[in-house]
């Protein structure tokens, strides 16, 4: 049998938006739309792939602040996440030109009135928002968490980065309607003790990252651990038991708690 070429994954990045609450840290979740490209249903992170515009903005400095270490390529992630961040849940990581702070609660719903739906639609592209309203971009409000893979042998594979970000205080988080049919802030701990419930769906890289981010209690804790630490790329491999149980296999060093996991949601929600 002629074995299948290797599907280059897509380069992708989702947000991890904390704040804190009586019960501790939540994280804001959405859950995607049955038809969407990937983890219909699912209880996910906002996120998505990299736009080729999202290259261009990361190259403009007047749109986008350099940071020391961070490559082009790594600044287009940071762009996308800002972007999809604003699209599926109408929070913004940006502020006016000159101003030091982030756009208030006032100056951001009159943002998302002129332009979320038509870029939720792809009438407007994202650059052209920005250019709009004279905005430039946040990248250090986040902090890159984790760097997932998806296997060789799955067919369609996504080169996913996560990052944290403390939300805005003043800005309300909201699901788009579209890509998103629900959206929920939720301690790490309580999504995925309600995935095993059967509430909600959880795909693989997202069960394990909620339960390495819930290792904190508090969301500034959360963000200074994850500056400290050095984030190992993973590709997880399967591994079956005579007993049929899925396994995956994750690199140690990656500090999930172990090397093998097992696998409950669906096969096909099993990798990013």
């Amino acid at each position: 049998m002629e074995n299948k070429p290797i599907v280059t994954p897509r380069l992708a990045a989702t947000v991890m938006l904390l704040r804190d609450s009586g019960d501790g840290m939540e994280v804001f979740m959405i859950v995607r739309h049955q038809k969407s490209e990937f983890a219909g249903g699912a209880l996910v992170f906002p996120g998505g792939r990299v736009d080729a515009e999202d290259h261009d903005i990361a190259a403009d400095a007047t749109v986008f602040a350099s940071q020391p270490g961070v490559g082009a390529e790594a600044a287009a992630l940071r762009v996308a996440a800002i972007r999809e961040t604003f699209e599926e849940c109408g929070v913004l990581l940006a502020r006016a030109r000159g101003e030091s702070v982030l756009v208030s609660a006032q100056r951001l719903r009159e943002i998302e009135a002129a332009h979320r739906l038509a870029m939720t639609r792809r009438e407007r592209t994202f650059g052209a928002m920005l250019a709009a309203e004279n905005l430039v971009l946040a990248p250090e409000t986040m902090t890159h968490f984790a760097h997932w893979i998806t296997p060789e042998h799955v067919p369609k594979r996504f080169d996913t980065h996560f990052f944290l970000a403390a939300a805005p205080q003043d800005q309300i988080a909201l699901h788009d309607g579209h890509e998103a049919v629900d959206s929920i802030w939720i301690t790490p701990h309580g999504a995925v003790e309600r995935s095993k419930a059967g509430t909600y769906t959880l795909v693989f890289p997202t069960e394990m990252n909620l339960q390495k981010l819930g290792r904190q209690r508090l969301s500034g804790a959360a963000i200074e651990v994850a500056r400290s630490s050095r984030v190992v790329t993973v590709v997880p491999k399967r591994e079956r038991q005579d007993t049929g149980s899925r396994l995956m296999r994750l690199p140690l060093e990656a500090d999930y708690g172990g090397e093998l996991f097992e696998v409950t949601n669906p096969p096909s929600l099993a990798t990013p």
